[in-house]
């Protein structure tokens, strides 16, 4: 009898510490279910919530608590975009705001320097004022870029056209400059998914971004080439190149090489920033690989048609 009944209570002892394992096992299998759920959400940047089936108090609470958070931050993520949104719409209509009076006084200063021909003052006034509304101009473009006002009509573009007359655009400089041009464009005819103007502007900014900052390697390589469904540019320069830590700055706003001194054409820092915008929204993207003193390569990525 005494037998029996400590086998009795060792088997109710035994069922207790296995309910118990199991409660455990489930409490935890539902907090990793929630961890993971939680770690998708913000990977992803959505706006989920944390949705777990249980009847322990404890863990609904918790998932509560947890949505609440996950609702806040959704707040504070549509204020912010909202914030930027006017930012950039308040800085696009400022810069076509300061481009009306500088259209004007450049106007008055082209009837002035055409009436003193000789006065060596007017043409400097009048350099530096074409100065201020080319940036004007990139802000203003850099502007209705992000604040999304630029209507760009995507269409079919013989690429290869397009590669041709950048490089003739700017034929005289590199001549002047003693650049050695590399060119390889196929003679078959490219298509890309593109806007004519956002081409010539992207292929316009990243050469003379190579007259700018890679003129001591004397070199200019130009190639076309495509793959699959995508065309890539790419443009070479054999300059002082892009340490790997500043890479991803080259293309934020305003950012510029400390050795900018061409006065041919003047950096602003908004070059490269307009050319990855316009790669962007033509659906495509620019990609920059450098070894700084032997090859500095930007890539420009665009869909087939």
């Amino acid at each position: 009898m005494i037998f029996f009944f400590v086998c009795l209570v060792i088997l109710l002892l035994f069922l207790v510490f296995y309910q118990q394992f199991i409660y455990r096992k489930g409490i935890e299998a539902k907090l990793k279910e929630i961890s993971r759920k939680l770690f998708d959400i913000i990977e992803n940047d959505s706006d989920e919530k944390v949705m777990i089936f249980t009847d322990n108090k404890v863990i609904m609470d918790l998932c509560g608590q947890i949505n609440h958070l996950l609702l806040n931050r959704q707040k504070i993520k549509s204020d912010f975009r909202k914030q930027e949104i006017s930012s950039k719409k308040m800085l696009s209509n400022i810069s076509h705001d300061i481009k009306t009076p500088l259209t004007v006084i450049l106007g008055y200063l082209e009837i002035m320097r055409l009436r003193h021909k000789d006065d060596e003052t007017l043409r400097k006034v009048e350099a530096k004022a074409e100065q201020v509304m080319e940036l004007m101009n990139q802000f203003f473009t850099l502007a209705k870029l992000e604040a999304g006002d630029m209507n760009i009509e995507i269409s079919k573009v013989n690429i290869n056209e397009s590669c041709r007359e950048s490089i003739l655009n700017f034929y005289d400089i590199l001549q002047g400059r003693d650049f050695i041009v590399d060119i390889s464009i196929p003679e078959n005819d490219i298509f890309v998914q593109g806007e004519t103007g956002a081409i010539d502007r992207i292929l316009s900014n990243l050469i003379s971004n190579v007259v700018r900052y890679g003129s001591d390697g004397k070199y200019l390589g130009f190639t076309l080439r495509e793959k699959e469904h995508y065309v890539y540019i790419d443009v070479i320069d054999k300059g002082k190149g892009i340490e790997k830590e500043f890479a991803a700055s080259v293309f934020e706003r305003l950012y510029t090489m400390e050795d900018s001194r061409n006065r041919e054409i003047q950096g602003n820092g908004l070059g490269l920033t307009i050319a990855k915008n316009l790669a962007n929204n033509l659906g495509g993207d620019i990609f920059l690989d450098s070894e700084p003193k032997v090859k500095t390569v930007f890539t420009v990525k665009l869909k087939k048609f």
